[in-house]
């Protein structure tokens, strides 16, 4: 039986409006329950039924472009969300979903003022506040953000609220706050979930073990970056099956193109939770790796359905689950070191190296013209340029002003960062002009094709990176293509992530102690060429023996040890 037909709620609803199929509350209510499950085109379905009884309803309408929203169908959801907020302006929920069509349809500073709005509506409910401190970060709006922020905090401490974990990460929040926000999202999750049937022991009398894999990321995205020659090098496993089950459509990029001549792909993209959840236990897998979490685009519902009689939490979400449907963490023991593991719900299970894979198959092609680049010529007064290319929401007043520090220690030196959404970019040379510092010296890149992108680090001198949430696979990235990455590992997982790279390369003297210590290493190295061109030889030296973090298969090795391990005390 289809498992969404067995939810008592949207069992009821459908009996209703078959009795009834007047009912406009019933068909909205419907609608709703639908997108719920997963299930967007039913929801489609049910709210235009809903419009034809009520045309223009704004309650209608919102159930319609949230389906819409799902589907990835941007432009529509924008306009059915624009519509119902036209016909209910004090609706905050409606604003919400307003602004997050807005941000997936690339309309930046309109998604804002949506934001803005709905929580201009309702300034007591900590959730909406979270959704406007979070797009605040990505934009490098810093206007409030200590007052929401402490406003989010609070309401997660006092359990009064459940924000999203992932954006909570930015956040500079103890462990154990982490988990108490994980914590309330699993808990909503439950209340809406009915779970399967246990699995029986598991996979008595066959001789492979079949591990499944759960991603959004399946593509030209930093998981599939991440995983491709993991996957390579553990297909030559005779004894291990591997499952990809993709939320993602293929987007015909040659990382897609790898995946699936190593792995068994199964395309699950649009479909309803249970019915994912049926494909996953059809498949009998063993150990199923959930490679999303709460990082958003993931379906932390049908690991909640409990498919698999082992689930693990690993790579694409740095923190705690939270949630009792998740059995093991894979981690490391600097990323997640024993002082950490009372803070996580699932069990640790470290790894011997690094936790994050790295594709040894990255082509790094050479590079345009510093011209070409928008950087400085290299002169005897100056020209080092330090880099950046997280995301814009990992950017923070802190981060910032450590980074605008170093610029002013180093005459003639440049910022290369990422280009953010939006006016991100304008707010940043405010900011740098606040802080003493030309603004002409911050130096924006817009997202380029991956190897086009790692071309550029061929002209960075050093990585800057940010605190409390880490460079992960642009960490990776750098790297791999020999630009030195300086960090100050922090408490949480996500804040120890740079520092984890950097250790298992054998580049521990690039984890500063602390701000102070951050600050003059990079002016040290920036005054100081022969200094920095011996810390890159070294880092060429690491990557060339493949050591730890660039050994695959030495990683493939571990993993597959881990993975029997739980899979034998499943069995027991």
């Amino acid at each position: 039986m289809n498992q969404a037909s067995a939810d008592p709620q949207l069992t009821r609803l459908r009996q209703t409006v078959h009795g009834n199929p007047q009912d406009f509350i019933a068909w909205v209510m419907l609608s709703e329950a639908e997108l719920d499950h997963g299930d967007a085109a039913a929801g489609i379905r049910a709210a235009a039924r809903a419009l034809t009884l009520r045309p223009g309803h704004p309650e209608a309408l919102a159930r319609l472009g949230r389906a819409y929203w799902m589907q990835g169908q941007h432009a529509q959801a924008v306009e059915a969300l624009r519509q119902a907020a036209t016909q209910a302006p004090q609706h905050p929920g409606i604003a919400l979903w307003l602004g997050h069509a807005l941000e997936d349809a690339g309309e930046a500073e309109a998604a804002a003022q949506a934001y803005e709005h709905a929580y201009r509506l309702m300034p007591s409910e900590p959730s909406i506040a979270a959704h406007l401190l979070n797009w605040r970060r990505k934009l490098c709006d810093w206007r409030e953000l200590g007052t929401l922020s402490t406003q989010v905090r609070r309401a997660v401490h006092e359990g009064r609220a459940a924000v999203e974990p992932f954006a909570f990460l930015s956040e500079d929040a103890p462990p154990a706050e982490q988990l108490a926000c994980a914590r309330l999202r699993a808990a909503e999750i439950i209340q809406r979930t009915r779970p399967m049937p246990a699995v029986p022991t598991p996979s008595l009398g066959r001789s492979t073990l079949r591990l499944g894999f759960l991603s959004n990321g399946f593509g030209a995205h930093p998981t599939g970056l991440l995983t491709a020659a993991f996957f390579e090098a553990l297909s030559s496993y005779s004894a291990i099956e591997i499952h990809l089950f993709a939320l993602n459509r293929d987007d015909g990029s040659i990382i897609r193109q790898r995946l699936q001549a190593a792995t068994r792909l199964h395309d699950v993209a649009g479909q309803p939770h249970a019915r994912i959840a049926h494909i996953i236990r059809e498949q009998n897998i063993d150990v199923l790796f959930d490679l999303r979490g709460w990082g958003g685009g993931g379906a932390p519902e049908v690991l909640a359905m409990r498919p698999a009689p082992v689930q693990v939490n690993w790579l694409a979400y740095p923190g705690t689950s939270g949630a009792p449907w998740m059995d093991y963490v894979l981690a490391d023991r600097f990323a997640l070191p024993e002082a950490l593991a009372p803070h996580y719900s699932e069990q640790v299970k470290w790894l011997p190296g690094c936790f994050q894979p790295s594709d040894t198959q990255r082509a790094i092609p050479p590079a345009p013209s510093r011209a070409e680049c928008g950087l400085p010529e290299r002169t005897a007064a100056g020209g080092v340029v330090y880099c950046c290319f997280n995301n814009s929401y990992k950017l923070n007043p802190l981060s910032f002003e450590r980074m605008m520090a170093v610029l002013r220690g180093v005459p003639g030196s440049v910022l290369w960062l990422l280009s953010g959404p939006g006016r991100a970019d304008d707010r940043l040379r405010d900011a740098a002009r606040d802080a003493g510092v030309d603004p002409a010296r911050l130096i924006f890149m817009r997202k380029l094709p991956h190897a086009d992108y790692l071309a550029r680090y061929r002209h960075a001198d050093l990585f800057l990176d940010t605190h409390p949430y880490n460079a992960h696979t642009t960490a990776s990235d750098a790297l791999w293509a020999g630009c030195p990455v300086l960090t100050c590992p922090g408490e949480t997982f996500a804040a120890r992530v740079a520092g984890s790279l950097n250790h298992h390369l054998g580049m521990d003297a690039m984890n500063a102690a602390d701000e102070q210590s951050f600050v003059a290493r990079a002016i040290q190295l920036g005054n100081d060429p022969a200094v920095l061109a011996v810390l890159r030889e070294e880092l060429a030296a690491c990557r060339e023996r493949r050591n730890g973090l660039f050994d695959m298969a030495a990683f493939s090795e571990g993993f597959v040890s881990a993975a029997q391990e739980m899979h034998a005390s499943a069995q027991r």
